[in-house]
């Protein structure tokens, strides 16, 4: 029989340092990012027909600005807004020329679909530049980047952003039927006695809440609810959905931040409004682009790109972070999203509830248009 020998002191801890050590190797190996409860996640790329929309050489449009025929959706195809009516669902997608000075003049077109999935588009643009008292807004780099609602009468309403070739201004416009469109001019134009109406903004992100398969723009303490910017988020209130008041910082002079950029992480550089927000059980959810910032970022990806995260909202002050994801929930891994006009991109518009899953739209490097999916509550 072989005699056992005690380890000595030496060997001992030796032992207990080699055993620790597996421990936390086995733990960081097995660790996941947090996934909070109120997130919608995962949402699952439509692989098999993405992308779903893309650029046309075919389409002609006679442009009442250059009063000549423009192929209005050859250069590109991205960005759209998303809505269902009828039983179907539309996208409303900002399509680009290729003779706009400004990498294109963009104008908003309307595809419809049975679906979910394969469109049928109009041949013509439903939202454009034209001779009238927004022309010295929206031309000559167009109109672009939609975000739809509609209120409880059925009226949508479509904020977009208007490019001179100088400065992004936040418009918005009104519709029965999302083919004839009323303009009502840049949202703060009656707010603050117009300061901010020359100001950079965008991506205009009004709350909403789900109901029967509508997400309808949702008074919380008599107020709608807007998120809105590129650079940061901030927060804008109305009493009609045309005219809107932003929340300014204690001087008057800019716009308060309500969630900012995070230095290291995939969000560094800029965030950015996705789809319309919505109020769930836990609060306001919103879906927002992020980008990366080239020095100061999430060092796992490449310089610039862009990716999605989630952030939840106090019902109660809808400028209160509850919670914030710490990892995008969606990033650029299809050629076609790591490929374009701008290299990896997927950027969040579109959002609806149809045929009891969640249908999200987005664009692609700027230059296409896909889907993925979410069957969660």
């Amino acid at each position: 029989m072989r005699e056992c020998i005690p380890d000595s002191p030496v060997q001992h801890f030796s032992r207990v340092l080699q055993l620790a050590f597996c421990v936390v190797l086995l733990c960081a190996c097995n660790r996941e990012p947090r996934i909070p409860d109120w997130t919608m996640v995962p949402f699952t790329k439509a692989d098999e027909v993405n992308p779903i929309l893309g650029p046309l050489d075919t389409s002609r449009f006679v442009c009442p600005v250059r009063g000549s025929v423009v192929h209005w959706e050859k250069k590109d195809v991205f960005n759209p807004a998303a809505v269902v009516k009828d039983g179907k669902v539309f996208l409303l997608y900002r399509a680009e020329d290729t003779v706009g000075r400004h990498a294109g003049t963009s104008r908003i077109g309307l595809a419809e679909s049975t679906d979910g999935l394969h469109f049928v588009r109009r041949s013509e643009p439903v939202l454009f530049p034209r001779e009238d008292a927004y022309i010295n807004y929206e031309w000559e780099g167009g109109c672009e980047d939609p975000r739809i609602v509609e209120d409880g009468n059925g009226t949508y309403y479509m904020t977009y952003t208007a490019y001179d070739g100088e400065y992004a201004r936040l418009l918005i416009a009104s519709s029965q039927d999302l083919i004839s469109w009323k303009k009502h001019g840049t949202v703060f134009r009656n707010a603050h006695k117009g300061k901010f109406v020359n100001k950079w903004t965008k991506s205009g992100s009004i709350v909403t809440r789900l109901e029967n398969e509508r997400l309808v723009a949702a008074r919380i303490d008599g107020k709608y609810w807007m998120y809105f910017g590129d650079t940061h988020i901030f927060a804008a209130t109305s009493d009609n959905l045309i005219d809107w008041t932003p929340l300014v910082t204690e001087d008057g002079k800019d716009f308060l931040p309500i969630i900012s950029p995070r230095e290291g992480m995939f969000d560094s550089d800029l965030v950015e409004p996705g789809p319309p927000a919505m109020i769930t059980d836990k609060g306001i959810l919103l879906l927002y682009n992020a980008r990366n910032h080239p020095e100061n970022g999430d060092p796992e990806l490449p310089a610039g790109t862009y990716t999605a995260g989630q952030v939840l909202l106090d019902l109660n002050d809808p400028t209160r972070v509850l919670d914030r994801t710490d990892e995008y929930f969606f990033r650029p891994t299809q050629p076609y999203e790591i490929t374009g006009q701008v290299n990896n991109v997927c950027f969040l518009e579109g959002l609806v509830f149809f045929k009891d899953k969640w249908f999200l739209y987005y664009g692609t490097a700027d230059s296409k248009i896909a889907v993925a999916t979410y069957s969660g509550s």
